[in-house]
């Protein structure tokens, strides 16, 4: 049986090389491992091509405009800190999401979809290249990727399409930073157009001093400006305009990323109106939350900008964090509608797919945080929709699904075949049918180790110092009481245990910010570079 196994390894090795990648016929299977399992009759479990490494590039020839010419269009929406307050997901009840809605109403919507990482550069890394972040070593807020040796020739979603002849176009925030600077970026999209901004801003802070460090991204509320004036605003007048003058010679790339509802999260007066100015808005909390959680949950938004709820609450800024945020939310739905708007008019509507999706979730008082940095549903959870060619309208798909699978989805729909290196699974067959069943759950991590484990029903976190967390999502959504003690729970939790990654590598060099690691040798924890022991005070 070792023999067998040891030949089954080898032969997936094989199969990830170029060598194989280059053949059309191959490129049309979604899994080489796959092929090849068939053809010798050797069995492979769900976990063995995640656990095998991964292949670091792949370049793909350039097509001739005639090879692309009836693949369609990709408007490639990204929204940042934007969690499942969205109507068609049912997050809060008084959302107000029209055009959110509709997109979802005309294609398919993942109702438990996960990002890879609660935090913004692992998450689109991890998205952009295909590869989880316990693969990458990409943890914190920094490096970019490129400048890590092993990913700065990765081939990335965009770039797989620019080298298929598409047209790749970006505004606002798709990759976390500067994408390497303005001599570098060209690398990674045809054309840039304006960056994310914040835009109109008040003098001074609206809330006034925030605790741990006064951040100056912790502000939120109204005051006089226009939405013309808007970062988000600004970008998604940009994206229209090219979705009205591009030419029509080959398909494009489409990537605009909204800044909102990210702190600072202003919004105008009308966008307030939509919401009362009272409790009914405010999410359900626990007030006792957090005693059947582990310590090391604490660890992972040790010590951040984003307020707790304790300082919310004493401070009066609860509720003028909570409208803000669905003010927010709503004014950029309404900056989705402008670009589906430009779709049908330019008479692209039946020839673009659209993905949107958000990087991670944000908590708003939850677990008595506020931010991402939490492997619980509120960190995780995202809004994940495609529509148009090739997806079935009105899907309602309640399988795990990751952000890893846009990757794949994307460039199976769009024809470009497929490839052997990426550690998604194509949606594809839930978006011709939403009921169509999923062979493994999300799997989100938040720095080494420490990894969420959804599937349909149940939640389950492993922390790095092997403490663990288990919700029956279906009748506890809120996730507050603990069963991972309970010994009626062992199965459940060996079932979800047993997809932890086991690839969890190092974070790779220059890693920063918001980097939490542990040693299991001293049972002691480093975040940011300074020591966290079992008898050190939470910060409030």
């Amino acid at each position: 049986m070792w023999m067998l196994r040891d030949t089954r390894q080898q032969i997936v090795r094989w199969a990830r090389t170029d060598f194989l990648y280059r053949f059309p016929l191959v490129r049309t299977f979604r899994s080489i491992g796959w092929l090849i399992a068939f053809v010798f009759g050797l069995s492979l479990p769900p976990s063995s091509m995640a656990d095998e490494p991964r292949q670091p590039r792949i370049r793909q020839r350039a097509q001739s405009a005639s090879d692309v010419a009836d693949r369609p269009n990709v408007l490639f929406i990204a929204i940042d800190d934007q969690n499942d307050w969205i109507g068609a997901l049912g997050g809060h009840p008084l959302v107000k999401t029209p055009r959110i809605d509709e997109l979802a109403q005309r294609g398919t919507v993942f109702l438990n979809a996960h990002c890879q990482a609660p935090l913004c550069n692992p998450s689109r890394t991890s998205l952009m290249l295909g590869l989880r972040p316990s693969t990458t070593g990409v943890y914190g807020l920094s490096p970019w990727f490129r400048s890590v040796d092993e990913w700065k020739d990765r081939v990335t979603l965009s770039q797989h399409f620019q080298h298929h002849g598409y047209r790749t176009l970006n505004t606002g925030k798709i990759h976390h930073g500067d994408a390497g600077g303005p001599e570098k970026r060209g690398q990674e999209f045809d054309v840039w157009g304006p960056g994310s901004s914040i835009g109109a801003k008040p003098a001074q802070k609206l809330i006034g001093p925030t605790p741990m460090g006064n951040n100056p991204l912790m502000d939120w509320g109204v005051f006089p400006h226009k939405d013309e004036d808007k970062g988000d605003y600004q970008i998604a007048s940009w994206a229209v305009d090219q979705i009205r003058t591009l030419p029509r010679d080959r398909p494009f790339f489409l990537a605009t990323g909204f800044f909102l509802p990210h702190v600072p999260c202003y919004a105008t007066q009308k966008w307030f109106d939509l919401y009362p100015d009272d409790d009914s808005v405010l999410p359900s909390v626990k007030s006792d939350d957090r005693d059947d959680t582990p310590r090391f949950s604490w660890y992972l938004h040790w010590h951040l900008p984003e307020p707790r709820l304790k300082w919310l609450q004493e401070n009066h800024q609860w509720r003028n964090l909570v409208r803000s945020y669905l003010a927010s939310t709503s004014f950029v739905d309404a900056q989705v509608g402008r670009l589906v708007d430009a779709l049908e008019e330019a008479g692209l509507a039946d020839k673009t797919v659209i993905v949107l999706w958000g990087d991670h979730g944000w908590h708003l008082g939850e677990k008595g945080i506020t931010g991402k940095n939490s492997l619980w549903d509120r960190g995780t959870r995202v809004p994940l929709i495609f529509a148009g060619p090739g997806v079935t309208s009105g899907g309602r798909c309640t399988q795990p699904a990751e952000l890893l699978d846009i990757y794949p989805t994307l460039i199976e729909l769009c024809g470009l075949g497929g490839r052997p290196d990426l550690e998604g699974l194509s949606l594809v067959p839930q978006l011709k049918n939403a009921e169509a069943k999923r062979l493994r759950p999300a799997i989100t991590t938040h720095n080494r180790d420490n990894h969420g484990i959804r599937s349909e029903r149940w939640r389950y976190i492993r922390y790095a110092d092997g403490s663990e967390e288990l919700y029956d999502i279906q009748n506890d959504p809120r996730e507050w009481d603990n069963l991972a003690s309970k010994a009626e729970y062992v199965t459940a939790i060996a079932e979800h245990r047993k997809w932890i990654p086991a690839t969890n590598v190092a974070p790779v060099k220059h890693s920063a910010v918001r980097l939490l690691t542990y040693d299991p040798a001293t049972d002691e924890a480093n975040w940011e570079g300074k020591v966290v022991r079992r008898t050190d005070p939470i910060p409030e």
